[in-house]
């Protein structure tokens, strides 16, 4: 917190996407814990694991909730695992805002915005680093949600873009007493009801397409009773189908959501998805919400567009 000339207080806050996952808020907590004068705020929708983690652990953690918030003007915001700004009452016309993140670089960012991306599995990776190097204390709750950031973006360090920053990471944080069996308790979280539901539709719709010599599987569902969010339903279908890419095609609330998952060098599906207004990602996963066009219509578009991208 930051006092302004006029004897008014101010504040900095540390923002994440919303639907968080578990890298999105270690992030937050990184950031925090390098600069603890900051105010680590929770979006209003979180992934249901973790959700269900800070049921359990919240209170040994610097997380606030958006309602309560002093109201006091909000002079500058770090954005972590993310390029999106969140607009949160109190924030001033000027804001400084500064970014840390693993995703590429948006070409539309503002000029004035402070980037930093590094290209690490997880965006978590980055602040651990950072608490190493400056030799930080951290608890074993606080090393243990800085874990399960980098097993949930890493599929527990496996995926390809895992780097060997992160595999160092998660060594320092075992050695700071994270807790691998919390860890695989919410990474493999189960699917609620209304998850489970979906997820049989898009079994039953699966869709095989070889497209040069490649497996690829596109799935369509309806998602509009859905408040949960969607993306372990890609991973379960990754695993269970184990196609060289997937895609599916969810009709929601707020839109088309298209999620798309790939295990070949040979099609990055950001590329792909980035052929749709705010779509993108990375090589091996991607997503975009598509607005105003109909499922069917949309599903037609992407099946002509893969062979150009595989």
């Amino acid at each position: 917190m930051t006092h302004m000339n006029s004897g008014e207080t101010s504040m900095d806050i540390i923002l994440t996407h919303e639907r968080t996952d578990f890298d999105g808020l270690a992030s937050m907590l990184g950031a925090y814990m390098l600069d603890q004068s900051m105010v680590p705020v929770l979006p209003r929708l979180l992934n249901r694991n973790v959700e269900a983690f800070l049921t359990l652990y919240g209170v040994e953690l610097p997380f606030m909730d958006p309602r309560d918030l002093s109201g006091d003007p909000i002079e500058s915001v770090c954005l972590v695992d993310t390029q999106s700004m969140t607009s949160i009452k109190g924030m001033v016309k000027d804001i400084k805002v500064k970014v840390i993140d693993h995703h590429q670089s948006k070409v539309d960012l503002p000029d004035d915005w402070e980037v930093t991306i590094r290209e690490t599995g997880a965006t978590a990776t980055i602040f651990v680093q950072a608490i190493q190097e400056r030799d930080i204390p951290l608890t074993p709750v606080q090393a243990t949600l800085l874990l399960l950031g980098i097993y949930e973006d890493t599929g527990s360090l496996t995926y390809t873009r895992t780097t060997a920053e992160d595999i160092f990471a998660a060594g320092i944080l075992l050695e700071r007493g994270a807790s691998l069996s919390i860890v695989t308790d919410y990474i493999n979280h189960p699917l609620s009801m209304a998850q489970q539901r979906i997820y049989e539709d898009l079994r039953a719709n699966a869709e095989s397409l070889m497209i040069h010599g490649h497996s690829l599987i596109l799935a369509q569902a309806d998602a509009t009773d859905l408040e949960e969010e969607l993306s372990s339903l890609a991973h379960k279908l990754r695993d269970l189908l184990d196609p060289d890419a997937l895609f599916l095609l969810l009709n929601t609330t707020g839109g088309v959501q298209i999620i798309a998952r790939s295990t070949s060098d040979h099609i990055d599906v950001s590329e792909v998805l980035s052929t749709f207004e705010g779509g993108g990602g990375h090589p091996r996963a991607a997503a975009a919400l598509v607005n105003g066009t109909p499922l069917p219509e949309i599903y037609k578009t992407l099946t002509a567009l893969l062979p150009q991208y595989v």
